[in-house]
């Protein structure tokens, strides 16, 4: 008799509920206390889905970025994989902490909109997170040269 139970080394694919309760907990220290709260009511609404997958995309955006030091030299073309903002004031990230990816991570700083004043350095997302600065969820990775770029249109 042969039997209908799969073998266990068969490939299965994950649901996406339970992919993005994996994503979850990569994605939290990443984002504030009140987004973490908005995307969890997001997953249970009507577009749930759609907040379900972000969250999965999130986490996988996040595991594949650098940490910091190893794209050491880029400068300009280094890739951006997360952009933080309050008000006037922008977080460009193109480095997570090595060491769990929050504390010492490293970017590119705009504070109100002075692009004059800009600079690379150390940003910690645990205090912008802290202070309730947000993660644009629907950021396209991209060179931060091209970001600058862009900067510089819409101020002109």
């Amino acid at each position: 008799m042969q039997s209908t139970t799969k073998k266990p080394t068969e490939f299965f694919p994950q649901s996406l509920a339970v992919r993005a309760a994996r994503a979850a907990t990569t994605i939290a220290p990443f984002i504030s206390q009140e987004q973490a709260i908005a995307i969890a009511n997001g997953m249970q609404g009507e577009d749930k889905n759609h907040f379900l997958q972000l969250a999965v995309d999130l986490a996988d955006r996040v595991d594949s970025m650098p940490s910091t030091y190893e794209p050491d030299g880029k400068g300009d073309n280094a890739t951006v994989y997360l952009h933080y903002f309050i008000g006037d004031s922008d977080w460009f990230i193109t480095e997570k902490d090595e060491n769990g990816g929050v504390d010492q991570a490293f970017g590119y700083a705009v504070l109100n909109g002075n692009d004059q004043f800009a600079e690379l350095g150390d940003i910690s997302i645990r205090e912008l997170t802290y202070r309730g600065v947000e993660l644009d969820l629907y950021f396209r990775p991209r060179p931060l040269a091209e970001i600058k770029v862009e900067r510089e249109r819409y101020a002109a």
